[in-house]
């Protein structure tokens, strides 16, 4: 079976909502539940550069992918961020996460943006032996400063 891809509807929280806590899991992070619902309603505002597209295998859904685009100033057009990509853990190595990173990179590419990118965990080698693969590995060093 192949991998269909498609933005998720505004009614589909609640098939959505495993998913992004699977993700937070993996990351051994957490949100409150008041921003999970705050992002969910900025991936239907037509106000907000935030999508989210969902991953159906066999009819069912077994990943996710969130992308943002933003200015630079590096380039007159938008690049775009890919935050957050996560799929079920028995679709792995299937080319489910494979699928959604080219499916963000074609509607960026629609959306007339500079690049894509993204950021993953040094330590998480099943990621980036993809990431390797299909991308370049920009050389930068990412830092965060909480406010």
């Amino acid at each position: 079976m192949s991998v269909e891809i498609k933005p998720f509807t505004s009614d589909q929280y609640e098939q959505w909502l495993p998913l992004w806590q699977g993700y937070l899991t993996f990351y051994e992070s957490s949100v409150p539940d008041e921003v999970t619902k705050d992002t969910w309603a900025r991936f239907h505002n037509e106000e907000e550069p935030m999508w989210a597209l969902g991953a159906y295998w066999d009819g069912n859904l077994v990943g996710m992918v969130h992308y943002i685009y933003h200015r630079t100033c590096w380039s007159s057009a938008d690049n775009c961020y890919l935050q957050d990509l996560y799929t079920v853990p028995d679709s792995r190595g299937k080319g489910v996460g494979r699928t959604l990173i080219e499916a963000v990179h074609e509607k960026a590419a629609d959306a007339g943006a500079n690049t894509v990118y993204w950021m993953t965990q040094e330590s998480n080698q099943t990621a980036r032996k993809l990431y390797d693969r299909i991308a370049v590995r920009s050389g930068f060093i990412h830092y965060d400063k909480a406010l």
